[in-house]
């Protein structure tokens, strides 16, 4: 018999799987318990119902992308920083692709937020903020610290996060957000989008 812990973390990882492979109405309480192997009167020993499953979910995803966000600005400061060495856009782009894009469980999150953004304004908030306002935000930093340590010609920071962010997003979606998340799914990510990164900075004229 399973631990309470271990019963909880597998009814959450199970859930995630379901939801983000067929979306938050379609799946119930008995799909559920179906693939964790309990009764249903377990699931309430948890949560008090799905919807509470969800916001579990979320939470975790908000305090896993919210650090990852914080990782990042504190190397941009440090960057920024006298004599600053902190974080460079491709080893920026390493920590956000790795970390977070190809995180299974980001990467399953970011999916529910998707498939669910139309029928939910709670979720259409949470997946604007989290895969275009924070990685923007971020990525104009990176490129007004750049600018600033004259590493690349002097730009608007904002124009060039969305020319440097616009294919990696598409990529994205081709490759990480769609069926099974594959080893060679990802390779395909990484090959396209390390070759947008040279070649925007080759065009560029950056250090």
């Amino acid at each position: 018999m399973m631990a309470a812990d271990s019963t909880k973390e597998r009814i959450l990882d199970i859930s995630l799987q379901l939801f983000s492979q067929y979306g938050f109405s379609a799946v119930s309480i008995r799909d559920i318990c179906g693939q964790v192997h309990i009764k249903e009167s377990s699931v309430y020993y948890h949560f008090t119902n799905k919807r509470a499953i969800l916001e579990e979910l979320g939470n975790r995803f908000e305090m896993i992308a919210g650090g990852l966000m914080q990782r990042l600005d504190d190397a941009v400061a440090q960057l920024q920083g006298e004599g600053g060495s902190g974080i460079s856009g491709g080893a920026a782009a390493e920590v956000f692709f790795h970390d977070y894009l190809m995180d299974d469980f980001c990467n399953r999150y970011i999916r529910l937020l998707h498939m669910e953004r139309s029928g939910s304004e709670a979720m259409r908030q949470a997946y604007d903020k989290w895969i275009f306002e924070e990685p923007l935000r971020f990525q104009e930093r990176i490129f007004n610290a750049l600018i600033e340590k004259k590493w690349i010609p002097a730009a608007d920071g904002e124009y060039l996060a969305l020319k440097y962010y616009a294919p990696i997003y598409l990529f994205f979606q081709r490759y990480l957000l769609g069926g099974e998340l594959t080893e060679a799914k990802k390779k395909l990510f990484l090959e396209k989008a390390e070759e947008h990164i040279t070649e925007f900075f080759k065009e560029m004229g950056g250090v």
